[in-house]
């Protein structure tokens, strides 16, 4: 190789490896809501200023309907707020002291205390609009 072809090449592979630092940068992380226990639970919600907690069960239809919205939130917010979810019947002590007889049930923790509850499958917009509330 010529002199001009090794310093061709070194050029092309600082290229290369700018475009991939780049493009590293840009990737998405996608945060999807904590499986919270009844072990766990009260840690969670007490290390987060916000928390956001999706009570479901695996065969709810309108928890599977809510999922999807509350996987959107939790990347929406990410870095702001957090989320988890509790498998009610998986984590009866968790879900029995908050008083869970219907599913699904998103409460919305601040500062370790519940600030708001929607029971059902409640539209995006609508817990949209509680979270910005909670922000504020």
């Amino acid at each position: 190789m010529s002199e001009d072809d090794l310093e061709l090449e070194n050029i092309r592979k600082k290229l290369m490896a700018r475009i991939q630092d780049e493009n590293k940068k840009k990737e998405v992380k996608v945060m999807k809501p904590v499986e919270l226990t009844d072990a766990t639970f009260n840690d969670e919600v007490k290390k987060n200023k916000i928390m956001v907690v999706d009570f479901w069960a695996s065969w709810c239809a309108p928890c599977r309907f809510l999922s999807p919205i509350v996987e959107e939130l939790a990347n929406e917010y990410s870095g702001k707020i957090s989320f988890g979810k509790v498998d009610v019947d998986a984590n009866p002590e968790v879900s029995s002291s908050f008083n869970i007889t219907s599913i699904p049930t998103v409460i919305m923790f601040k500062n370790g205390k519940v600030a708001d509850v929607s029971i059902g499958a409640v539209p995006k917009t609508m817990l949209d609009a509680k979270l910005k509330k909670l922000l504020n």
